[in-house]
C-alpha cells in the first residue's frame, strides 16, 4: 500500500475540524497589514510626516527589538515594519496546527484507529503538514492581495506575502520534527515553541544591535527581504532550504519511531507524586507550569521593551492632530499615557489567549479520556473543573501584574516618578482583568454545555480582536463594538475610572461561569 494513501481524505477531515479556527487566524493575520496601511495613511498623510516617524523609530533600539528593523519611510516600508510581529504569529499558528493533528491525534487514540483502515503510514503527517502549509500560504496570499488592492506596489506586496509564507513553512517543518521527537503533544508544542522563542529572541537582540544575530533566525531572514524598500529575494531561499530539510527530517524520523512514542525518551517522574499531585489544582499547575513560565518571560520582555520606548514615543509618533485624536481614544492626558493605555488594551487580549489555552486544557483532557480517570478517583466534577479554572482566572492576573511592573519601572525611571508611574501603569494593566474573565466564562459555558464546540472559543476571541482592532478603523457602529468586553474597559492610565462597566463585566463573567459549571455537572463525560 502507498505510504501516502488516504492523505486527501485526512486533509479534508482535518480541514473540517479546523473550519472555525483556521479561517479566523488566516483572516486576522492576513488582513492585519491592511489595517496598518489604513492607519499609517490616516495618521501620516504626507511624506514629511512619514520621514519624521521613520527617523524617530530608527533612534529607538527597543522598537527594533520588539517589532523588527525598519528600512524606509515610504508607506509600504512602514507597513511592512509594523507588521513584523506577523512573522512570529504565523509560525505560532502553524505550530499549533501541525501538533494538534499529529501528536494530538495520537494522544487521543484516533491515529491508531484510523491507521487500522486503508491509510498509509505517512498520511496523517502529510495531511497535517498540508493543512498548516495551506493556511500559511493563504495568509501570505491574503496579505499580498489586500496590500496591492490598497494601492501599494505589486513587487513589495508580493515580497511581503512571500516572506510570511516562507517563515511559516520553516516552522511547519519544525513542528513536524518536534511531533516525531516528543513523547506527546504537550512536549511537542514545548519543543517547537521553544525554537520559535529562540528565533524571536535572536532576531530581537540582533536588530537592536549590529544585526549579526538576526541572520541566525528564520524570522530575521524574512525581515531581511525588505518589502517596499528595495526587495531582496535571496534570503527566502534560506528559509525554503531549511523548511525542506526539516520536512525531510520529519519523514525520516517518522520511519524510526513507534506509534505513541517519541525519539526522545520521556523523562521519569518522581518516585512519589504525593507532593505535586495532591489535588486537581496541583495537577493543573503541573500541567501548565512550563507554559506559564514561558508566558511570564515573554510578557516581561515585552513590558521592558514598551517601558523603554514609552518616554520617547512622542518623538517617534510626531505631534499631528490625527495622532493625538487616535491615541486620545485610549485616554490619558499626554501622548505617552495614551500610548501606554493603547498597549495595555492589546496586552489584555494577549493574556486572554493564555486564559483560553489554560481553560481548553479541560477539553483536551476530556477528549483524551483522562477526565474519566481523574473523576474515578473520587474527585468531584466541580473540583476538577475548578483546578483548571483557577489557573485560567489567576494566571492572567499574574501576567498583567508582571507587564504592569515591567512597563512601569523603566517608564517611571525615565520620567523621574517611579512610584507614581508604576502605580498608574499597574492599575491600567489589572483593569483589563474583568474583560479577560468574560472570555474565560464564555469558555466555561461552551465546555459545560456544548463541549464539542469548546475550541470555538478561539474564534470568539478572534472576533473580539476584530471588533476592537479592525472595527474601529473601518467605522463599525458602536453597538457592534460594544459586543466586545474589551470595549468597556476604562482606558488607564490617565482616563477617569468608571466602576459601573467593571461591575457589569464581573457580574457577567460570574453569571456565565455559573451557568457553564451547572451544565457541566449535568452532562455526560466525553471520552
Amino acid at each position: 500500500m502507498n505510504s501516502l494513501e488516504g492523505t486527501g481524505a485526512l486533509f479534508r477531515l482535518y480541514l473540517r475540524r479546523d473550519r472555525l479556527v483556521a479561517p479566523v487566524w488566516i483572516v486576522l493575520l492576513g488582513a492585519l497589514p491592511l489595517l496598518y496601511a489604513v492607519s499609517f495613511e490616516g495618521l501620516y498623510p504626507t511624506a514629511s510626516d512619514r520621514q519624521a516617524f521613520y527617523l524617530g523609530t530608527v533612534a529607538m533600539p527597543a522598537q527594533a527589538a520588539l517589532v523588527g528593523p525598519i528600512f524606509g519611510s515610504d508607506l509600504g516600508a512602514l507597513v511592512s515594519w509594523r507588521s513584523g510581529l506577523v512573522l512570529a504569529l504565523v509560525p505560532l499558528a502553524a505550530i499549533l496546527t501541525v501538533v494538534r493533528h499529529t501528536r494530538g491525534e495520537e494522544d487521543a487514540g484516533r491515529t491508531e484507529l484510523i491507521g487500522s483502515t486503508a491509510v498509509g503510514r505517512y498520511a496523517g503527517l502529510a495531511a497535517a503538514i498540508s493543512l498548516a502549509g495551506t493556511g500559511v500560504a493563504a495568509t501570505g496570499a491574503l496579505s499580498s492581495i489586500t496590500l496591492w488592492a490598497f494601492g501599494l506596489p505589486v513587487a513589495g506586496s508580493v515580497a511581503y506575502g512571500a516572506s510570511v509564507v516562507v517563515v511559516g513553512l520553516v516552522f511547519v517543518g519544525c513542528a513536524a520534527v518536534a511531533a516525531q521527537a516528543a513523547s506527546g503533544a504537550r512536549a511537542a508544542r514545548g519543543y517547537a515553541l521553544g525554537v520559535l522563542a529562540a528565533a524571536f529572541v535572536l532576531r530581537a537582540i540582533g536588530d537592536a544591535g549590529s544585526g549579526t544575530l538576526s541572520w541566525l533566525s528564520p524570522i530575521g531572514w524574512s525581515a531581511q527581504v525588505r518589502p517596499f524598500a528595495g526587495e531582496r529575494w535571496w534570503p527566502m531561499l534560506m528559509s525554503l532550504a531549511t523548511a525542506a530539510l526539516l520536512l525531510a527530517a520529519a519523514v525520516r524520523a517518522a520511519e524510526r519511531r513507534d506509534l505513541g512514542s517519541g525519539l526522545l525518551a520521556e523523562r521519569r517522574g518522581r518516585a512519589s507524586a504525593a507532593s505535586t499531585l495532591a489535588g486537581p489544582v496541583a495537577l493543573a499547575w503541573r500541567l501548565t507550569r512550563g507554559a506559564s513560565f514561558g508566558w511570564t518571560v515573554g510578557i516581561a520582555l515585552f513590558g521592558i521593551a514598551i517601558g523603554l520606548s514609552a518616554r520617547g514615543i512622542g518623538g517617534q509618533l510626531g505631534s499631528s492632530t490625527a495622532i493625538s485624536d487616535a491615541l486620545g481614544k485610549f485616554g490619558g492626558t499626554t501622548l505617552e499615557q495614551s500610548f501606554v493605555a493603547a498597549v495595555l488594551s492589546m496586552v489584555g487580549i494577549m493574556v486572554a489567549a493564555y486564559s483560553v489555552a489554560a481553560l481548553l486544557r479541560l477539553h483536551g483532557e476530556e477528549e483524551a479520556g483522562l477526565a474519566e480517570i481523574a473523576l474515578a478517583t473520587g474527585v468531584s466534577r466541580i473540583r476538577w473543573l475548578t483546578g483548571h479554572l483557577l489557573l485560567a482566572v489567576l494566571g492572567p492576573a499574574w501576567l498583567l501584574l508582571v507587564v504592569g511592573v515591567t512597563i512601569g519601572l523603566p517608564y517611571g525611571s525615565a520620567t523621574g516618578d517611579i512610584a507614581g508611574e508604576l502605580r498608574s501603569v499597574v492599575g491600567g494593566a489589572l483593569i483589563q482583568l474583568p474583560a479577560v474573565w468574560v472570555v474565560t466564562a464564555i469558555g466555561v459555558a461552551l465546555f459545560g454545555a456544548v463541549p464539542r464546540f469548546a475550541t470555538v472559543l478561539w474564534a470568539i476571541l478572534g472576533g473580539f480582536v476584530a471588533l476592537g482592532q479592525i472595527g474601529a478603523v473601518v467605522g463599525l457602529p458602536q453597538p457592534w463594538l460594544d459586543l466586545s468586553p474589551f470595549t468597556h474597559v476604562p482606558r488607564l492610565p490617565g482616563a477617569a475610572l468608571s466602576l459601573a462597566p467593571i461591575g457589569w463585566l464581573v457580574v457577567t463573567a460570574v453569571g456565565v461561569g455559573i451557568i457553564g459549571s451547572a451544565a457541566f455537572r449535568r452532562r455526560d463525560i466525553r471520552g
